[in-house]
């Protein structure tokens, strides 16, 4: 049996240093966390769920979490300047709360999947950022204890079966959590570093890639970098080119240049 996530010690333990965030909800069963928030769109009022049963990743995908398996969570974050970068910083934030409570050392594809290299760098983690008037929802579904057959896609994992069998829950959220407000703050601030610490963890640089675009189209290159506008820089025939979304494969891996 997994216990149940307890609302009132998340918010404890959110609380146990300055923290901008308000009391935390938990739901044992939900459609969508995003939905949830969209619905009322209180800023950092964490929104959990259990079970989540209709959540969404990027580009439409399907996210589901069977109950007592995985972390669902939604939160309406303040707009910064640099808006574009809550994505990746989400991605990062993850990546910082897996390293704090296991073994494991995640790494980043862009802008925000977290890849486990103990499971061949399959995906722990979805993240779906929405942007309305109150702010910007960001969506974060990691799986924590599913087995291979409680998965949806081939390429997907979870921290059990990446190594790490013993994770709790609550400790994991409230570490995501807390990373998460203080990235935002140092986007909010515009600080350099934010952009150094995630390029530190983000293997997709150096990589041959195919980038599916929103439009439907492919671009084929060399990924040479993540500019401060948080893009894709990719090399090919044409020159240089900055993707703002899409989809990336990594088709062969990094080397030296």
């Amino acid at each position: 049996m997994h216990p149940p996530l307890s609302a009132d010690r998340i918010t404890a333990a959110l609380h146990e240093r300055p923290s901008p965030y308000a009391a935390v909800q938990v739901h044992p069963q939900v459609a969508s966390t995003n939905a949830l928030v969209r619905l009322d769109p209180r800023l950092w009022a964490p929104v959990v769920a259990d079970e989540q049963t209709q959540g969404r990743g990027r580009l439409g995908r399907a996210w589901s979490t069977p109950p007592g398996t995985a972390i669902a969570v939604s939160v309406l974050l303040p707009t910064t300047e640099s808006p574009a970068w809550l994505p990746l910083a989400a991605g990062l934030a993850v990546q910082r709360a897996i390293t704090d409570l296991t073994g494991l050392c995640p790494l980043l594809k862009w802008p925000n999947d977290v890849l486990l290299p103990t499971d061949e760098n399959r995906k722990v983690c979805g993240i779906l950022c929405e942007l309305l008037p109150e702010g910007v929802i960001v969506g974060t579904g990691v799986n924590v204890s599913q087995d291979r057959a409680a998965l949806p896609v081939p390429t997907a994992t979870s921290l059990a079966l990446a190594g790490a069998p013993e994770v709790d829950r609550e400790r994991l959220l409230t570490a995501y959590l807390l990373h998460l407000a203080d990235l935002h703050g140092r986007v909010a601030r515009q600080d350099p570093t934010v952009r150094a610490d995630y390029l530190a963890v983000c293997r997709t640089p150096g990589t041959e890639v195919d980038v599916h675009l929103p439009d439907g189209s492919h671009l084929l290159g060399r990924a040479t970098g993540v500019d401060t506008q948080g893009r894709l820089v990719v090399g090919g025939p044409a020159g240089e080119r900055s993707v703002a979304a899409g989809d990336v494969v990594h088709v062969r891996p990094a080397t030296t240049p």
